[in-house]
């Protein structure tokens, strides 16, 4: 098994590292999208946002991964995405595309979780500037208004879980592989919506 030495040397602050470039390409893609420009853009974002949140949802209701990582349920945003695009007018995209298995290998739903719950984080400065739009945590951009108890506070403990699951050396890159496929899997999201 792994033991984590320091904070410097977390699973989380790895997987921040091994996913870099993969995380930054996709940054990139998406503000080329000019996703603020207007509502129009701003519902393309969220049908990348609803793709992925769906492909992931039964992630959230497993035990499995509930108990391991607390409260998980309550980090679910699925339904929240739903509700920002029956504000903006918008059909639910991806109903064609395969969600992820409930009973995903523990290391690669901790990846996909990983990703899922940093863009819970870098979603706060988004929702400030949708806020140009009109959109708030009542309309529009609730996926993205911070949890009641602060953004920042969230991910630490949702991090501070994730580094204490006990895992090999091999399921530790297969956890850095799955954070990897999730950021292209958003990325080809993006390609679908806003286009190449």
């Amino acid at each position: 098994m792994t033991a984590t030495t320091s904070p410097d040397d977390s699973r989380s602050v790895r997987l921040k590292a091994a996913t870099r470039d993969s995380h930054g390409a996709l940054d990139k893609r998406i503000m080329a999208g000019d996703i603020f420009a207007d509502r129009g853009n701003f519902a393309r974002f969220l049908r990348v946002q609803y793709r992925f949140h769906r492909s992931i949802d039964a992630l959230y209701a497993s035990p499995a991964l509930d108990a391991l990582l607390p409260a998980l349920h309550e980090r679910r945003r699925l339904q929240q995405v739903r509700s920002d695009l029956q504000d903006l007018e918008q059909s639910l995209p991806g109903q064609d595309m395969a969600p992820l298995a409930a009973d995903l290998p523990l290391p690669a739903a901790l990846g996909w979780l990983y990703v899922a719950e940093g863009s819970n984080l870098g979603g706060t400065v988004l929702y400030k500037m949708a806020a140009a739009l009109g959109l708030d945590r009542d309309f529009g951009a609730r996926h993205l208004a911070a949890h009641p108890d602060g953004a920042a506070r969230h991910w630490r403990e949702f991090t501070a879980a994730l580094d204490a699951v006990p895992l090999s050396a091999e399921q530790e890159q297969q956890v850095i592989d799955a954070a990897d496929a999730a950021f292209r899997s958003v990325h080809g999201h993006v390609e679908v919506e806003f286009g190449a």
